[in-house]
């Protein structure tokens, strides 16, 4: 009896053993399958990286050769980058940027450039058009922003166009006096007006100007409100 009962016992022990190195043998195998999974992970994160920094370096490298522009900030002051204008012309060729930006995203796209040529009177073929934003597209998008219609003016001005550019014509029939007299460093107003005007001086005169044409325009307001007062105690007396 006793010794059935010590066979049975050294049973049970055998297979609460041979259960427990089952047990730990899944353990290692859950392990070594998740080490694997994370050493896949971090070769797909290390090949992601290597890639991105291999077209980082590529761009640099055709920047430092001049196969490609640097990217600008989208968020520029013309009025700094743009000292040959006056605040009065900036705004005016932002009225007229916004007035055929009819997609309101901030850029002229080909259609609206086509658009807007026909306004002028100066319609262009296709490949005119794409010629035209060619010419100052800097970052290679294929439309305009506001800096690079700036540039056409700045180009036009500075005599940087050819005769038969579709942007000088541009510049010529649109309604802002940028006083375009010919190409190729033809002497210009803006010339003229830096040799008489420290850029400084010339702005704080033109923000006074506004300023004082807020205020006359503040006045009249009054005036009108007032005159209204008392045309109403007229009528109510």
């Amino acid at each position: 009896m006793a010794s059935q009962e010590l066979a049975q016992k050294l049973q049970r022990r055998l297979q609460l053993e041979e259960s427990g190195a089952v047990a730990e043998g899944e353990a290692e195998a859950v392990k070594g399958a998740a080490a694997a999974e994370e050493v896949e992970e971090r070769s797909c994160l290390t090949a992601s990286a290597g890639a991105e920094l291999s077209a980082k370096l590529c761009r640099r490298q055709d920047i430092n050769e001049g196969a490609a522009q640097p990217r600008r900030a989208a968020v520029f002051n013309p009025y700094t980058e743009f000292k040959e204008f006056s605040r009065r012309q900036i705004k005016d060729m932002e009225r007229m940027f916004r007035l055929y930006d009819s997609g309101r995203d901030g850029y002229i796209d080909l259609m609206e450039l086509k658009l807007m040529m026909e306004k002028l009177g100066a319609p262009q073929t296709h490949l005119g058009l794409k010629n035209m934003i060619k010419e100052v597209d800097e970052d290679f998008d294929g439309k305009l922003s506001f800096r690079e219609f700036l540039l056409i003016f700045h180009k036009a001005a500075a005599g940087e166009l050819e005769e038969d550019s579709g942007l000088l014509t541009l510049a010529k029939l649109s309604e802002i006096d940028v006083s375009i007299e010919g190409v190729k460093g033809a002497k210009n107003f803006f010339e003229a007006k830096a040799q008489a005007l420290s850029s400084a001086s010339k702005f704080e005169a033109e923000i006074k100007a506004e300023q004082d044409e807020r205020k006359r325009e503040e006045e009249e307001r009054k005036h009108r409100r007032a005159a209204f007062r008392e045309l109403k105690s007229a009528f109510t007396q």
